[in-house]
């Protein structure tokens, strides 16, 4: 069936289920219950402040952006949500006009005092000027920052009461946002759940708590919450379009054990990213296991728009820097690392070598592109001894250039995956010379003080916010350090090229200026790029429309549950 006749035939299931839905005596409200996970916990359900994966994840069905992606057209495309349809625009890319459908509300919540709230192009103003607020220190300000015409007057003295050019509710469904130059990613990030819509009454009800009392108009609201542990939603009854789901059950999963086999009881209805570690369960030979197929189980691959990296504070004391004998130390660290190890051990086949930041099927990926810097441990220790690394302790690890010790030191996630990475980097390095010590924490935890510049080296990665290789490559921009750029590089070449290819549409000039800064990037080495992967995907066969969006990072608000033959299958088990 062609993906369009598709979407629209999940639309009329959608429409006829909600029917159904309010019509349904309060004693079947909550049969359908969708039980997933998050693999970390979540930190706050604050769409101007959060960005881990686990609250994303959340907060995408919480609030309300503008646009959001059709869910089943590829090469994706958006469409409009709480936004009548795409914006007119004008202005040779300068100006965006949005209407806004009326009859859209907030959740119920204390700081309404009783009334019925309804969304209006105000809330969008007041949200997007939210990203400006000192206080909150958004690490999606840079998506926003310098490109609305005006907002200078917002970063130079913030208040709520400033109003720019660039924002103007023209009426009460009428929103106007007017650029100082064009962006061609400006739509899509109004897609990305930091332009989800809040009211400013919740935020004014809860000072600094906002993160602990999302109160949206998305599809889905809060109806408990036992942090780092469990959340449920329910769904929104005054959503339009409501959810086919009455409930979805999260459980914070970190130990990839836990995942895998609470999905072979039946206690997950779908099992995304198959854990690396825990591949052999379920796979065998790059297939489901029989007995797993025979239970109506099904795989499927999924190319995921996400690039895995090993990354290194450019401004710490032993490892950062820009001279040539901290240079050859971090290309030493990179030209250390077995990719071929890594994908066929750790990944199971289910990943590519990473060749530079961008991942295959983003704008701007080149497949014909290759590193300079692979796996070459004859090198690593050449350039080692060039550069001043030459002594050795007693036990025959390294010192540095001036004699003094050294030791690299790794953060890594408290996890079964984060102690075979640990082993994987303890084995790649000490085989140059390298003494490294692992610091383990849980994953929130390290990127606070990533941002804080705290950390010396950890291994992370990166799933696109919007489908366009700018998503990855500002990762690296020296504006951004301290927020996505956590290895905080700031090299004048790299940032000015980055400033050229952000200005230009995806083209042959732009795919020039990402391979020069490719070549910066393995000239400096302030990541070792690793993988792509390729997910392994398993869904229980009662689970109906689940398919992988390149994008957003949940299907929740699409998918259906065949209440009784789950409950039969798992009578079975």
């Amino acid at each position: 069936m062609p993906i369009s006749r598709r979407f629209a035939a999940l639309l009329i299931a959608a429409t006829t289920a909600a029917a159904a839905f309010a019509a349904a005596p309060p004693s079947q409200a909550a049969d359908k219950v969708l039980h997933t996970y998050l693999t970390t916990s979540e930190t706050g359900l604050d769409p101007a402040v959060a960005s881990d994966l686990a609250s994303l994840s959340v907060l995408e069905n919480l609030f309300d952006p503008l646009l959001r992606y059709d869910y089943l057209q590829r090469p994706v495309a958006l469409r409009g949500n709480t936004a009548a349809g795409l914006p007119v625009i004008g202005e040779h890319g300068l100006t965006y006009t949005f209407k806004l459908r009326p009859g859209i509300y907030f959740t119920a919540d204390p700081a309404f005092k009783g009334q019925q709230r309804e969304l209006t192009a105000a809330d969008y103003v007041y949200s997007l000027q939210r990203l400006y607020d000192p206080a909150l220190k958004s690490p999606w300000l840079s998506l926003f920052e310098g490109k609305i015409a005006g907002d200078e007057a917002l970063k130079q003295n913030f208040s709520y009461a400033t109003r720019i050019a660039g924002l103007q509710a023209i009426d009460r469904y009428t929103l106007r946002i007017r650029l100082s130059k064009p962006d061609n990613n400006f739509l899509f990030y109004l897609a990305t759940p930091a332009a989800g819509v809040v009211a400013r009454e919740v935020i004014d009800a809860y000072p600094g708590q906002a993160g602990n009392h999302p109160v949206g108009t998305g599809p889905f609201m809060v109806g408990e919450w036992k942090r780092s542990d469990k959340i449920v939603l329910l769904a929104n009854p005054q959503a339009s379009p409501k959810p086919l789901l009455d409930r979805v059950e999260i459980k914070i999963a970190e130990e990839f054990q836990g995942r895998v086999l609470g999905f072979l009881k039946g206690d997950y209805d779908y099992l995304e990213q198959v854990p690396e570690s825990m591949t052999d369960m379920v796979i065998s030979n790059g297939k489901l296991k029989s007995d797993l197929a025979a239970r109506g189980m099904q795989l499927t691959r999924f190319p995921v728009l996400q690039t895995y990296y090993m990354w290194m504070n450019m401004e710490d004391s032993v490892i950062g820097g820009y001279t040539k004998e901290k240079v050859a130390l971090r290309r030493a660290i990179a030209l250390s690392y077995n990719s071929e190890e890594d994908i066929s051990l750790l990944k199971k086949g289910f990943a590519l070598r990473a060749e530079s930041p961008l991942p295959p099927n983003v704008l701007g990926y080149d497949p014909a592109y290759r590193s300079p810097v692979s796996y070459h441990k004859a090198m690593a220790q050449a350039l080692l001894e060039r550069f001043g690394y030459r002594q050795r302790d007693a036990d025959g690890f390294r010192r540095g250039p001036q004699g003094e010790a050294l030791t690299l030191n790794m953060h890594s996630e408290a996890t079964v995956g984060g102690r075979l990475r640990d082993e994987l980097w303890r084995k790649n390095l000490n085989a140059i010379g390298l003494r490294v010590a692992f610091k383990t924490d849980k994953k929130p935890e390290i990127i606070k003080a990533s941002r804080l510049g705290k950390v010396q080296m950890f291994e992370s990665n990166w799933i696109a916010d919007f489908p366009d290789g700018d998503n990855f490559y500002q990762l690296l921009y020296g504006p951004n350090s301290g927020r996505a750029n956590y290895a905080r590089f700031n090299l004048p070449a790299y940032n000015q090229r980055y400033e050229q290819a952000r200005a230009l549409p995806d083209s042959p000039a732009r795919q020039a200026l990402y391979g020069e800064m490719n070549q910066l990037i393995h000239a400096y080495n302030p990541w070792v790029p690793l993988t792509h992967p390729i997910s392994a995907d398993i869904r229980h066969p009662w689970l109906k429309n689940y398919v992988r969006h390149p994008v957003e990072l949940t299907t929740w608000r699409y998918l259906d549950i065949d209440v009784d033959q789950r409950q039969r299958a798992l009578q079975r088990q």
